[in-house]
């Protein structure tokens, strides 16, 4: 160690050993920050054990750096710590701890990192195909502060809607979205305002069909409901559509239809 690391404080020091590859030097520095109980860096010299640690494949001895760390209560640090293990349970596809810890993210209360422990609960809901959680935990993060966090749940809870085939909510979720997301977001959310007009255009024109009327609607009803579907990757459900309005029972229908099939 030179002269300018035994000067500099231990955090500084031990930064930059890791910095220079030496993570060994660094977790000796950091193992002893992080066992004093009265130390007032003991928070984050554990979150920087845990990093430490974990790239030197000690996966355990990571976890246990972090829980010290939330143990501290910190409101930076202790976030900081259950979010490294909350990530980490999820690489792993352990999908109830990773919950436990994003739980206590929130349990926490650090306002910077609530939004992104509610995404992330909102993403576990969803593998789980636990939809109304995934919803509420996506109004989390749409009702907070955050605009580009707000408008990427805004995305998933319309993604959500779609699934469940309520485009009409959808679009109005993305209709508010658009009132306050930041530039970059806005044509992500556009575009998915588009998918769900289309999805609204199909079952106003399944009904139109559904309805029936004089053979001339019923026929641009049907060759428009043809020609939407396979933009929704719906090709098969197209094919149907022509062959329904093809073979229709009322002659004028499928000769207007062959008309329009044709051109």
């Amino acid at each position: 160690m030179t002269s300018s690391e035994l000067e500099s404080p231990p955090l500084d020091t031990a930064r930059h050993l890791a910095e220079q590859g030496d993570l060994e030097g660094a977790a000796a520095i950091l193992t002893e920050l992080a066992a004093d109980p009265d130390g007032p860096d003991r928070a984050q010299a554990a979150v920087g054990l845990a990093v430490v640690l974990e790239e030197r494949g000690d996966l355990e001895g990571a976890r246990a750096a972090a829980r010290t760390a939330l143990a501290t209560g910190h409101p930076e640090y202790a976030a900081q710590a259950a979010c490294h293990l909350a990530r980490g349970f999820e690489r792993e596809g352990r999908a109830d701890q990773a919950r436990a810890a994003w739980q206590a993210v929130l349990g926490v209360g650090t306002a910077a990192y609530l939004p992104l422990a509610h995404l992330a609960l909102a993403r576990l809901a969803m593998q789980a195909d636990d939809a109304d959680e995934a919803e509420r935990e996506l109004a989390e993060v749409i009702a907070g502060d955050d605009p580009e966090l707000a408008a990427r749940a805004a995305q998933h809870l319309a993604e959500l809607l779609l699934d469940q085939g309520d485009p009409a909510a959808a679009a109005d979720v993305l209709l508010t979205a658009l009132e306050t997301a930041p530039g970059p977001e806005a044509p992500r959310l556009r575009v998915q305002l588009g998918i769900a007009h289309l999805e609204l255009a199909c079952a106003e024109l399944a009904t139109a069909v559904e309805e029936g009327g004089d053979p001339g609607t019923t026929a641009l009803a049907i060759e428009l409901l043809a020609r939407t579907l396979p933009l929704r990757g719906r090709a098969d459900d197209a094919d149907h559509v022509w062959s329904y309005g093809l073979n229709h029972p009322d002659p004028s229908v499928a000769d207007e239809v062959r008309l329009r099939h044709a051109r």
